[in-house]
């Protein structure tokens, strides 16, 4: 496909749950913020197992038509590239049927429900010379961008000190509905899949590839109220109703050596009382030091050395010239938000299959995110330093930025 901003690429999702409504959403945006984009989406079908969210939600965002048979999307010769928003126990066999089609995909993490699933999709995506991106957004905020820069530069100094963490409350409460996500059938690993891709994906992509983890895991909530299969996909709260049992973990705590040299600790939770959404990172070097919260998305703190000899973290706003903030704001203290983050993704998507190189982050990111998760649930199950399969095949390169 070449660079003709007129021509128009066939989109499907799969889902229509509040992921698979923030992609729709994104490619609606896609043009406000990229004009320049080579490919223009066309929303041709959207499926959704419950027909009336599928019927209803696909006509609010002007889809051609819907249905609630997946497949009718990945068989569908209009459809040329695909969103995959289901539920984590679907992924894979998604996944490989598009790929398999010929469809360019763009996927949730953790992709599959446990690593090998996740290993097949990429074999699937590989063997067919499609397209992939991985919803790892968070890499894509602006003030993140800023802080790899500083990192690459040199400005920090040699990089000593890694702290990355997930604190999340969406679980804390002991009558949260026992939906897919808390069994082993639906989710297979807990905070290890649903959101440690995108505190090691964060690490990586800052200081480069984990060589070894020491982990260990928790679940404080053992029970929760059991609902009927299907019966929503968020978090929602369930007064009585029969107990069942949470087949996998609420916590894990883990120290990181990178190959650089710098040693860490990784801390996610989905039952952490206090925090929302404590998504972020602290890097310490031998010059410098920065830290920064998704909680305060548009802002980065950061300690150098003061000419005048005063001593303390600065905030520095995002501003035009860091990332693609200029794309969506006009200066600094104007805030993004985190549906801003999915237009970028749904950008490097496009741009992915229009261009001859894949936009990061693809199947090999999420690939590489996965071996140092593999490496923490063996380490979880060991009580011993796990060494990471592969860390020194460059699991932050690759791909373009």
């Amino acid at each position: 496909m070449g660079g003709d901003v007129s021509a128009k690429i066939g989109i499907g999702v799969i889902g229509l749950g509040w992921m698979g409504q923030v992609h729709s959403r994104a490619y609606l945006r896609l043009f406000h913020h990229y004009p320049e984009c080579p490919l223009r989406p066309r929303l041709v079908v959207a499926a959704d197992a419950v027909e009336e969210r599928a019927r209803r939600t696909a006509e609010l965002l002007g889809y051609e038509r819907w249905t609630t048979d997946w497949r009718e999307v990945v068989d569908d010769p209009e459809v040329e590239a695909v969103s995959i928003a289901a539920p984590n126990y679907l992924h894979r066999e998604i996944a490989v049927a598009a790929a398999g089609a010929g469809k360019h995909i763009w996927l949730e993490k953790p992709c599959g429900r446990f690593p090998e699933e996740t290993y097949e999709i990429a074999r699937a995506v590989e063997e067919a010379g499609v397209r992939s991106t991985i919803g790892l957004m968070y890499r894509h905020a602006p003030a993140v961008e800023y802080a790899k820069e500083l990192i690459s530069s040199g400005e920090l100094g040699e990089i000593t000190h890694y702290r990355g963490y997930f604190l999340a409350d969406y679980a804390a409460d002991p009558g949260g509905a026992l939906t897919w996500r808390y069994r082993l059938e639906g989710a297979g690993l807990g905070v290890l899949g649903d959101i440690m891709p995108h505190t090691v994906d964060l690490a990586q992509s800052l200081l480069g590839p984990i060589e070894s983890v020491s982990a260990q895991r928790a679940t404080f909530v053992g029970e929760r109220p059991e609902v009927p299969e299907g019966m929503g996909t968020g978090h929602f709260v369930v007064e009585g109703g029969e107990m069942g049992a949470v087949e996998n973990e609420d916590y894990v705590g883990c120290l990181v050596r990178f190959e650089s040299g710098a040693r860490g600790t990784i801390e996610n939770s989905r039952v952490c009382v206090g925090p929302h959404v404590r998504n972020g990172f602290e890097v310490n070097g031998t010059r410098g030091a920065l830290s920064w919260d998704f909680q305060r998305l548009n802002e980065l703190q950061v300690y150098r050395p003061d000419p005048t000899g005063e001593r303390g973290y600065r905030t520095v706003f995002a501003a035009p010239g860091m990332g693609d903030f200029e794309r969506f704001q006009t200066g600094a203290g104007i805030s993004m938000g985190y549906d801003d983050l999915k237009v970028t993704e749904a950008y490097k998507f496009l741009a992915s299959i229009a261009g001859d190189r894949q936009k990061e982050p693809s199947m090999r990111e999420i690939v590489s995110a996965i071996r140092v998760v593999e490496a923490m649930d063996r380490s979880c199950g060991s009580g011993l330093w796990e060494p990471v399969e592969g860390a020194r095949t460059g699991a932050a390169s690759g791909g373009e930025a």
